[in-house]
C-alpha cells in the first residue's frame, strides 16, 4: 500500500481527486479522496505587483474586483478599465494564477489610496479601538431600515449548506453567501479563504452593479474577523450572520458601525451581538 508520488492539479479547477489510505479501527483501506485546490493569485495593477493572495481557483475576476472595491481602490465597476488575466509577450497565460488590473484615471490615485487603507486596516502601529476609529472616519455607519424575521434568518444556514457544491466533496472550503430581505439566496462563493470567499460575493456585486448592499444579509461559514466586518461595511451590508464566533474587534466594529451581528447560528438558535433592531420580533420580545 503506498501513496501517490506527486499531485498533478489541472489549471483552474477548485477540486482534485488524490490516493490517501484511511485508517479506522486499526485497519487500513485505499481509497479516492477529494482535495480543495490551493494556489496563489497575483493582483497586478497597470502590469506592476500589488497584491498575492492564496486562494482556490475559480470566480478570480469577482475575487479581484471585490478585493479592490473593499480596500477602496474603486468605488464601482465604472473605475475598471481592463480586469483579465495576465498574458505575457507570447501569449502564455502564466498559469492563469497572475489578474492584470486597469484603471480608468490615475493609478497612483489608487495606489495611494491602498497603501492609506492597508495602514488603517493592518496592525502596523494601529490595534484595537484606534483601527476602528481609523476605518470609521472615512466609512460612516450602516444605514438601513431592513428588518428580517428570526424564522427567516434560521432558514439561511441550511439554504447555504445546500450550495456548498465543492465543501461537500472535499469539507476544506470556507463559503460565504449573500441573502435578500426575503431570505433568497443571491450568490455564494466558496474559497479556501473565508475573505475570498466574502470578496467573490462582493466581487459579483460589484460587476453587476448590484452595489451598496444595504438591503442584504452576509453570511459566511467559520467565524468572524474584524477583516470580514470591514469588507461588510464598505459594501454597506446591514446584517452579518456567521455558523461560528466573532472576534472582539469584530463586535466593536459592529456596535460602532451599526451593524447586525450574530454568530453560532445553527440548529434553529443564533447569539446576537449587536443590531438587535433589524431582527423580528425583536430580542426584547423573545425574552
Amino acid at each position: 500500500m503506498s501513496l501517490e508520488p506527486d499531485l498533478e492539479v489541472p489549471r483552474g479547477v477548485p477540486a482534485v481527486r488524490h490516493r490517501v489510505v484511511k485508517v479506522r479501527d486499526h485497519v487500513a483501506s485505499e481509497c479516492q479522496d477529494h482535495l480543495a485546490v490551493e494556489e496563489p493569485l497575483e493582483i497586478r495593477l497597470g502590469g506592476l505587483s500589488l497584491s498575492v493572495t492564496m486562494r482556490t481557483p475559480g470566480e478570480d475576476e469577482e475575487l479581484v474586483a471585490g478585493f479592490l472595491f473593499s480596500e477602496g481602490v474603486i468605488a464601482g465597476a465604472d473605475d475598471l478599465d481592463v480586469l483579465a488575466r495576465y498574458r505575457g509577450p507570447d501569449g502564455d497565460p502564466e498559469d492563469g494564477n497572475v489578474m492584470n488590473v486597469l484603471l480608468k484615471g490615475d493609478p497612483r490615485v489608487a495606489k495611494e489610496r491602498l497603501r492609506r487603507n492597508f495602514v488603517a486596516s493592518s496592525s502596523c502601529g494601529l490595534c484595537g479601538r484606534a483601527t476602528i476609529d481609523a476605518i470609521r472616519a472615512s466609512l460612516p455607519a450602516v444605514q438601513s431600515d431592513l428588518v428580517i424575521s428570526v424564522d427567516r434568518l434560521n432558514c439561511l444556514g441550511a439554504a447555504m449548506h445546500d450550495a456548498q457544491a465543492t465543501f461537500e466533496k472535499t469539507g476544506g472550503l470556507h463559503a460565504a453567501g449573500l441573502f435578500d430581505a426575503d431570505g433568497r439566496l443571491i450568490v455564494l462563493r466558496e474559497d479556501i479563504g473565508r475573505h475570498n470567499a466574502v470578496d467573490k460575493v462582493i466581487g459579483h456585486m460589484v460587476l453587476s452593479r448590484g452595489v451598496p448592499l444595504d438591503r442584504h444579509v452576509l453570511m459566511v461559514s467559520g467565524r468572524v474577523s474584524f477583516e470580514i466586518m470591514q469588507k461588510a461595511l464598505t459594501a454597506r451590508i446591514p446584517v452579518i450572520a456567521a455558523v461560528s464566533a466573532p472576534s472582539s474587534m469584530a463586535v466593536q466594529m459592529a456596535l460602532a458601525a451599526d451593524m447586525t451581528l450574530i454568530g453560532f447560528m445553527r440548529n434553529g438558535g443564533f447569539n446576537l451581538y449587536a443590531g438587535a433592531h433589524r431582527l423580528a420580533p425583536s430580542a426584547a420580545e423573545l425574552v
